[in-house]
């Protein structure tokens, strides 16, 4: 990692674009899941994995859907910009690449059950994000670094 992508890594992020990206991802997680570890369904699912995979592995600043808000919505918005850390938001999308990976696996494998639950536990915690402002992900890291402080 370079010295700038080091620094940008744990630069505080506007946190209306990840819910702007969870957004995004509630469509594309849904229409997924409805159609089915089929041609379509698995084709979102493992376009839906990539996008995680940028996000978790490469950051934040490579994550479409957060490149798409940077680009065309943001400069729409006026008022304060609510910061955050981006490393919770980070932690969600690998989170939800590890969903996203098991549900092709189900795909894979001929597990429409696996497929249908591990889509579907992604899509609701990307439904929390985009309407009610509730990160699982983000959540379930700061209950870990608390557990990993308090356990220190």
């Amino acid at each position: 990692m370079t010295t700038s992508a080091s620094a940008n890594a744990h630069k505080p992020i506007d946190a209306r674009g990840p819910r702007f990206g969870a957004g995004i991802t509630t469509v594309v997680l849904a229409i997924a899941v409805i159609t089915g570890p089929h041609a379509l369904g698995t084709a979102l699912m493992a376009l839906q994995a990539a996008v995680f995979g940028l996000g978790s592995i490469v950051g934040l600043q490579a994550q479409p859907y957060g490149r798409i808000y940077a680009a065309l919505v943001k400069p729409r918005l006026s008022g304060p910009v609510p910061l955050e850390a981006p490393e919770p938001p980070r932690f969600a999308q690998t989170v939800g690449l590890l969903f996203a990976l098991v549900s092709l696996l189900g795909s894979v494998v001929g597990s429409a059950a696996v497929f249908t639950v591990a889509g579907a536990l992604a899509l609701a915690a990307a439904f929390l994000n985009a309407a009610f402002n509730y990160c699982l992900g983000c959540e379930t890291y700061l209950l870990i670094q608390r557990l990993r402080h308090r356990a220190a």
